[in-house]
């Protein structure tokens, strides 16, 4: 019973901070553009690209063929449902809350969009089944429009369920890039669309997985990308002032000697993204320092104890 309390009060508690409602609103986002890329790319040519929403076209194909038809959002919702415990036991209490509320939402929100805009009133053509005409176009856009989502709910440690699931697993113990992850369990997923679709089709999933896995990368990369930055100066108080109190970063400092001169001088590293960086240029030239500065692209910087900076 203490036990329920404390769950109740500790849920009450986050539900009035600002992180809650803004990770809920990152989150409804991205499941929002994932619909989106579902319901008006993937569903119509019948596409199975590396998620759960090809596995539950799949067998919602298969179900039908059996006199038995199922609803895709309904089978949807239950595929993502079955990874939830899976998401519980490995990635822990934090990524399965959030992945419930994208796994559990995602059937619902490709209904809104066909309540919306049914995707039937984009196919023009009389047997037309793909709304760009070309099932190497869909899959593209689908791509690129899932990648966006994707991208944007692993950088609030979330997902889109399903599937991501398995490749946040890949990506925690395996220790392999997101992107790589996301492309070999897509590959597995790709595959059980020889049950419903010729040859064709299936080349086009495996090959959109495939790039699918790229886009994941290039996303990640330009959202967490940090700068290494390395200032030598002799005046490093006030930079050093800028830098912790009002940019709120960490700072190394460094004494450094000059080569040619071999007069010492104070070395001021730091990590910023790309916004920061043009801030503290801009601070430094406003009051003219003398300094040099060097800055060079860091992919993942991590603490010891594993909590990331």
């Amino acid at each position: 019973m203490e036990s329920i309390k404390k769950i109740c009060t500790d849920a009450l508690r986050q539900l009035q901070t600002y992180q809650f409602w803004k990770e809920f609103f990152i989150m409804t986002l991205g499941m929002f553009i994932a619909a989106i890329a579902v319901d008006y790319f993937l569903v119509p040519a019948k596409l199975v690209i590396g998620s759960t929403s090809g596995i539950a076209i799949v067998l919602t194909e298969l179900l039908e063929t059996v006199g038995m038809p199922a609803k895709l959002s309904v089978v949807l919702t239950i595929v993502n449902s079955a990874l939830l415990l899976v998401s519980f036991i490995f990635l822990g209490r934090d990524f399965g809350a959030k992945t419930i509320y994208a796994s559990l939402i995602i059937g619902p929100m490709v209904d809104f969009c066909e309540w919306i805009y049914p995707y039937a009133n984009l196919l023009t053509e009389a047997g037309q089944t793909s709304v760009m005409g070309d099932p190497w176009l869909d899959s593209l856009c689908f791509v690129l429009i899932l990648g966006i989502s994707q991208s944007i709910l692993f950088t609030i440690n979330g997902s889109t369920g399903g599937l991501d699931i398995v490749a946040k697993m890949a990506n925690k113990y395996l220790h392999l890039e997101m992107g790589t992850a996301v492309t070999i369990v897509g590959f597995a997923a790709s595959a059980t669309s020889m049950a419903i679709n010729p040859a064709k089709i299936v080349i086009i999933g495996l090959i959109a997985t495939w790039i699918n896995g790229l886009v994941v990368d290039y996303f990640m990369a330009g959202l967490t990308r940090k700068m290494r930055v390395c200032i030598v100066t002799d005046t490093p108080d006030p930079i050093l002032s800028y830098i912790l109190h009002d940019m709120n970063r960490g700072c190394s400092i460094y004494t450094t000697k000059g080569g040619y001169t071999g007069q010492e001088h104070t070395e001021l590293q730091t990590y910023l993204h790309k916004d920061d960086l043009s801030h503290l240029m801009t601070f430094i030239r406003k009051n003219d320092f003398k300094v040099f500065v060097t800055a060079s692209s860091v992919n993942v910087t991590f603490l010891s104890d594993s909590q990331s900076e």
